[in-house]
């Protein structure tokens, strides 16, 4: 068990690889040649050894937006925190400082996706949100501020779009003023990006640059 258990070990070297990886697997998803991987038995029976993963992902509960799935990685591969709006709070922070800490993740991935109702409850005027559940409500408060100045937009697909691509980039800069994450992207372990998922065409957006990521 512990040679099979060894096998993945050091299987991502830099984020970059980890980049390359996830695009290469969402490639596999949305053209329809998903490898859907499986572990047999004894790879199974090996991860009670331990786990590997590669990348860790801030996303979205939407039951529409299964992470493994989307990447078409296997079990182990990756390393998820799901919450309504993929918003950072000190339960989501706390699972991403121990990716970085104790299972030596390569990459961070907030992702997002398209029509998502918490971003889009975020857009709601006050009197509506006051009818909501109080935790509710706190949640929600930790998007507004993202889509608070959004430019007009007429469309509204687009103008959901660019929400929530706005909540994405600022949820990643919130993770990325976090000093253990600070630590690992100043050193080179990790790498922190945004994502933004298409459910119609099941194609992922990849924000990887400065420019992309600026809130």
């Amino acid at each position: 068990m512990k040679d099979i258990a060894a096998l993945r070990q050091g299987r991502m070297t830099t984020p970059e690889d980890a980049i390359e990886a996830l695009k290469d697997g969402n490639a596999r998803f949305f053209s329809g040649q998903a490898t859907r991987p499986e572990a047999d038995a004894n790879q199974r029976r090996a991860q009670i050894m331990g786990q590997t993963p590669f990348a860790a992902v801030l996303a979205c509960s939407d039951s529409r937006v299964p992470v493994e799935i989307v990447f078409d990685q296997g079990l182990g591969d990756l390393f998820v925190a799901r919450v309504a709006g993929n918003v950072v709070g000190d339960s989501e922070l706390g699972t991403l400082e121990y990716a970085i800490r104790h299972l030596d993740v390569r990459l961070i991935v907030v992702m997002g996706h398209e029509g998502c109702g918490a971003v889009a409850a975020a857009l709601l005027p006050e009197d509506d949100l006051a009818r909501e559940p109080e935790h509710l409500r706190r949640l929600i408060a930790r998007i507004q501020p993202s889509v608070r100045d959004l430019p007009p937009i007429r469309d509204k697909k687009a103008r959901m779009r660019e929400a929530v691509l706005n909540n994405v980039r600022h949820q990643a800069a919130t993770l990325r003023e976090q000093p253990v994450i600070r630590e690992a992207e100043a050193s080179g372990q990790v790498r922190v990006i945004g994502a933004f998922y298409e459910i119609g065409s099941g194609a992922v957006d990849f924000l990887t640059e400065e420019e992309d990521l600026r809130v």
